[in-house]
């Protein structure tokens, strides 16, 4: 009995143990946005406008957002950059070598990048909502910018102009042996966006819904035909049930 308590136990904070054991800095909690189609409209839009310079979405068609309420007329007039067809792949002219060359690595597909980037700390969600709110000023990096989720990364900040400049401030602690540990303890703005605070982070929760809706546009459905399902199935196992009392009780 002690032995399946300890092992209930351990099992218990397995998962505390997991988060511990990743390092890095801790991922904020995405707003929930796929089921907001004004907000994954406002984030389709901040996607094609900002992030389609360079990344593609090559798993994506563009008529695919009529499935967030727009219609042709609307994608054309306003989404419409990379192509003259509705039909036709978010894709970009830039090239992998390109890429490689300007930003030390090819900016990677965005198709699937909400599902891409989970892990034991978090949601994809939770990566890019909190990857695209610690941009920081770094004069020594290649770029000028520099990010606490992706340490050294090669992308610049593009979304600078909403939300303004930002630098990261540091401390020295001491650490249980004496030894000092620079840790970062805030950010400090120095120049400020087009957005307050607050309205910059709901476009970005917006991006990172139209992201995850990207990366399944059949997920509402999904859900939808799931309950369907476990629904049917729950009346077939009433219904195996009472057969089985009916068959046995002719035999007994």
């Amino acid at each position: 009995m002690n032995l399946l308590k300890k092992l209930i136990a351990l099992l218990t904070l397995l998962p505390a143990l997991a988060l511990a054991s990743e390092e890095g800095y801790p991922l904020d909690h995405a707003p929930e946005r796929t089921k907001d189609l004004a907000a994954v409209q406002h984030g389709a839009k901040l996607f094609v406008n900002y992030c389609l310079n360079c990344h593609s979405a090559s798993s994506m068609r563009y008529n695919r957002l009529r499935d967030i309420g727009l219609t042709e007329d609307q994608i054309k007039a306003n989404l419409l950059f990379t192509t003259d067809k509705v039909g036709g792949l978010m894709t970009v002219a830039m090239t992998p070598k390109d890429g490689k060359e300007w930003f030390g690595a090819a900016p990677p597909d965005l198709s699937v990048i909400a599902r891409a980037k989970s892990s034991e700390s978090g949601t994809g969600p939770d990566w890019l909502y909190t990857y695209m709110r610690t941009f920081y000023k770094d004069d020594s990096r290649p770029t000028g910018w520099n990010n606490m989720v992706f340490p050294n990364v090669g992308m610049p900040h593009v979304f600078w102009e909403l939300q303004g400049t930002q630098n990261a401030v540091y401390t020295d602690e001491k650490d249980a042996e004496g030894k000092v540990e620079h840790k970062f303890d805030h950010f400090e703005m120095i120049k400020a966006g087009k957005l307050s605070k607050l309205e910059y982070d709901t476009s970005v929760a917006d991006l990172v819904g139209y992201l995850e809706w990207m990366g399944e546009p059949t997920q509402g459905l999904r859900h939808q035909l799931g309950g369907w399902v476990l629904m049917f199935l729950g009346v077939l196992v009433f219904l195996t049930w009472r057969l089985n009392a009916s068959y046995w009780k002719e035999i007994k």
